[in-house]
């Protein structure tokens, strides 16, 4: 008999020919992506729907994948995301109340191809000695050399824009609490929000948990499309300023980094709280006059330890990008007020005189630990203290 986990053989291909033959599951058909590797344990449905991995393959590191199945409330988004998944092990057993569907199931409806029963380790070890590199998934053709074409000849995430592909189509406003949230029973009504803060969220891959989090503490954020002009944003006179995670590479985002250098630059916005996560916080240094680089395997995962530059503290972040930003090229006006100590990277930066920061990693997690939850405690305090000035100044 057959396992009914799987569809029939399917193998992966680099485009520097390495071959791992397994098991498909998911989607049926071909993809191909960038490459990379995730040491979270736990959160599959999260990462698998984050945006930031559009045009992405990803592979997880932990051994068993699957047990907890599927469901609505996990998915950070509709938007396209990760392209293909490649796990050790695909578990034969669905086991939790929250459950749905099997993960191969709801991958399928996703149309993200997967490939299990491979060495993971092997292929981490790979990544982690040559780079992340493009790779195709096949589970309907075994012609190594036509996926190896397919994955050379594949663009690079090196200048390549992917925001216009998973951007709103149109405005909306969020209204949805953490379903786990101390708070959420009390903040499921309208009086939990205060209607007099006006955040306007920049989507540039948003996931639903930021919007979760601002939720509980108050805020109603309006997410608007990446191409909203800055006049749009000040027309309805916010009292703060989001600037989402996202794919792909930052520098290659020119429309969007001269918006944030208008809005840098706009008298009415001075004194205006702004806070960027992952791709927000890499436009944001891009439109202060830094420079991004590629990693050469990126940050992928829920154990990376930042150190706050003002305290000395640590905190064990969930990150998730390819990109980081040039410390050096970090102008007068800006301060590095975090640091990734795996590799020295920087993850987080602040003006000294404008209420204005970004972070590398995500304090929003969904899946990965939460340290830094407070940065979202700092920002709101930030956005209050703007909404109290602005009625002190009607008075």
């Amino acid at each position: 008999m057959g396992d009914d986990r799987y569809h029939g053989p399917g193998v992966m291909v680099l485009a520097d020919g390495r071959v791992f033959r397994g098991q498909g599951f998911g989607a049926r058909g071909t993809c191909v992506g960038e490459l990379v590797f995730n040491t979270s344990l736990y959160g599959y449905q999260e990462i698998v729907s984050d945006p930031s991995y559009c045009g992405q393959i990803v592979c997880l590191t932990a051994v068993e994948i699957g047990n907890v199945g599927a469901n609505p409330e996990d998915e950070e988004s509709e938007q396209p995301a990760a392209v293909g998944l490649v796990v050790r092990s695909l578990s034969p057993v669905v086991s939790n109340y929250r459950a749905k569907e099997p993960l191969g199931d709801w991958l399928a409806r996703r149309g993200v191809v997967g490939l299990a029963e491979v060495d993971t380790r092997a292929i981490t070890r790979h990544l982690r000695d040559h780079g992340a590199q493009m790779a195709a998934i096949s589970s309907e053709t075994e012609d190594i050399e036509a996926l190896r074409q397919l994955a050379v000849s594949a663009p690079s995430m090196v200048g390549r824009n992917l925001v216009d592909t998973v951007t709103a189509d149109a405005a909306y406003e969020w209204d949805e609490p953490s379903w786990r949230a101390p708070r959420a029973a009390a903040a499921a009504g309208p009086e939990a929000v205060d209607p007099e803060l006006r955040v306007i969220a920049y989507d540039f891959g948003i996931k639903r948990n930021i919007l979760r989090k601002l939720r509980d503490r108050g805020v109603r954020a309006k997410v608007v499309p990446a191409s909203t002009p800055v006049s749009e944003v000040l027309a309805e006179a916010p009292h703060g300023v989001f600037l989402s995670n996202g794919p792909g590479d930052p520098a290659a985002v020119s429309a969007v980094i001269e918006q944030l250098r208008e809005l840098l630059g706009d008298a009415r916005s001075s004194e205006l709280p702004l806070f960027g996560i992952c791709l927000g916080h890499q436009l944001l240094c891009l439109a202060l006059g830094g420079r991004t680089y590629k990693l050469e395997f990126g940050h992928h995962g829920g154990n990376h330890p930042v150190r706050d530059e003002g305290d000395g503290s640590i905190a064990i972040t969930a990150q998730n990008h390819g990109f980081a930003v040039d410390v050096e090229s970090l102008g007068d006006g800006a301060e590095l007020t975090h640091l990734n100590l795996f590799d020295r990277t920087v993850a987080g930066v602040g003006l000294r005189d404008r209420p204005i920061f970004g972070v590398q990693y995500h304090p929003e997690a969904s899946p990965g630990p939460q340290d830094s939850d407070a940065l979202f405690d700092r920002f709101v305090a930030m956005v209050r203290e703007r909404a109290a000035g602005e009625r002190t100044v009607e008075r």
